[in-house]
Parts: structure tokens; C-alpha cells; sequence
């Protein structure tokens, strides 16, 4: 039986990649908070530790694959907690199950972007730098001086870009290593996380005006069936690509950029 890791587990995405992977006769170890099979704190480096010495243990140190669903929007407070779990957490499990992977039969791991990644340049943006360079006490020192309304956006935004530039950046080594690596990029999803969103004075009325051209907010299901077939061994030469799943919203905003 194959083993999938599955941060964020618990609710939204993360809970419908569990069921689906858990439906295809997977052995599926979720990660979250709580209401998991290995409850940790993705936000600080003794979380992600406890994370990965649990997740270890379960698997028998082989993973066949791994989905980074875990991560928190733009309303959660503090906003430095969104730069932790969305890139360092999510960073922390990719590069400590590297070797896990490595052993796993086809394996194949997926990290969950997001289309507010692209929606500004980052290219040269101190956070962007800071987060490239793994200095997260930087990050947050750049966070807090951001304007209170906007460091929510901004860290989740940032976070989103670089940890799909983080991922295509390990293509050549973890390709060459027989372990296949995307990112998926979802737009609106209809999921607690952005219903928390919709609530906040700050965010709230931005996520209401971003609808895609097709009309509609995705449901989590639809976003774990494209995460489930991206890891399938019918795709095994797809490696590096970012796959933007947001009803037309990327194309509306970048028609010429792909």
C-alpha cells in the first residue's frame, strides 16, 4: 500500500486531498494543528520538527507522496504566522521528506500556491529576497513594518510566490534524484480559511470582487482531483510546473503572461 503525507489535513483542501487519496486505498498520514494524525505547529521550527520525527515514524521513513496543503490567509493575526506556516512550514516538511520520498515507489510531491501569488511583480521585493534566502526573522521584521492593512496581503502573497519559485528552483536536483515536484495555484476556494477571509473588515470586500470569469468560487473537491491526478504515475512527466486551477481568473489578469 502507498503512503501520502498530507499537511493540512484537517479542513478545506487539505481535507479533500485526504479523502481522495484515502479513497484510492492510500495510506494517508494527515498533518495539522489538530484533528490529525500528527498534530504539530507548522509555525516554528520545533512544530516542523515534531512534524517530521512523527511523520517518520508512521511511514517507516518511506513516503510514495507528499501534498503541502497546510497554510493560512491573508486575515490571520499575527500576519507574521502567515509567512511562517505558508513558506517555512511548508518548506520544512518538503525538504525534510526529501529522503523519504527518495524511497518511496514513483514518488511525487505537490505544494499548494495560490493565483495571488502572481498578482503583483515580487522580482527584487525585499520579502521576496528574505524568504529566498530562508531568513525568517527577516521576513518578519519586514512584515511588521508593513502598513497594518496591507501585511496580512503581503505576507501571503509573498509567501505563495516564493514557495512556488522555491519548489521549480529544486526541479533539476529532485528530478535527477527520481522525485517528481509540482505546485498547483488555486483561486478562490470555498473553504473555512476563506470564509474567515470574507468576514475581516481589512480583506473581506477584496475577496468578495474576485470572481473568475466563470462565475464561481471552486469547491475544495475540484482542486484535490487536479492535486490527485498531478501526483498520479499516468502524468510522470509532468516535474516543475506550476498549474493554475482559478477559473480563467490568471488568464483574465495576464493574458499574455504564461
Amino acid at each position: 500500500m502507498k503512503t501520502a503525507v498530507i499537511t493540512g489535513s484537517a479542513s478545506g483542501i487539505g481535507a479533500a486531498v485526504h479523502r481522495q487519496f484515502a479513497d484510492a486505498g492510500m495510506n494517508v498520514i494527515g498533518v495539522d494543528i489538530a484533528r490529525a494524525d500528527v498534530c504539530a505547529d507548522l509555525s516554528n521550527a520545533a512544530g516542523r520538527a515534531a512534524a517530521l520525527d512523527a511523520v517518520l515514524a508512521r511511514s517507516g521513513g518511506a513516503i510514495d507522496t507528499l501534498v503541502c496543503c497546510a497554510g493560512l490567509g491573508p486575515q490571520a493575526e499575527p500576519a507574521t504566522l502567515v509567512a511562517s506556516v505558508n513558506y517555512f512550514g511548508s518548506l520544512a516538511l518538503l525538504d525534510g521528506l526529501f529522503e523519504a520520498l527518495k524511497r518511496g515507489s514513483q514518488p511525487a510531491a505537490v505544494v499548494v500556491s495560490s493565483n495571488s501569488a502572481v498578482l503583483q511583480p515580487w522580482s527584487g521585493h525585499p520579502l521576496h529576497e528574505a524568504f529566498l534566502d530562508g531568513d525568517e526573522a527577516r521576513v518578519h521584521a519586514l512584515v511588521e513594518a508593513s502598513p497594518a492593512d496591507q501585511a496580512g496581503y503581503l505576507a501571503y502573497a509573498s509567501s505563495k510566490h516564493a514557495l512556488a519559485v522555491a519548489a521549480r528552483r529544486r526541479a533539476d536536483s529532485w528530478g535527477s534524484a527520481g522525485v517528481r515536484l509540482n505546485v498547483v495555484a488555486p483561486g478562490a476556494v470555498q473553504t473555512p480559511l476563506l470564509e474567515a477571509g470574507l468576514r475581516d473588515a481589512r480583506y473581506g470586500e477584496a475577496i468578495r470582487q474576485f470572481v473568475p470569469p466563470v462565475g464561481r468560487r471552486a469547491e475544495p473537491g475540484e482542486i484535490a482531483s487536479l492535486i490527485h491526478y498531478v501526483c498520479g504515475e499516468q502524468v510522470g512527466f509532468m516535474h516543475g510546473s506550476v498549474l493554475f486551477i482559478d477559473g480563467g481568473h490568471d488568464a483574465k489578469v495576464r493574458p499574455d503572461a504564461f
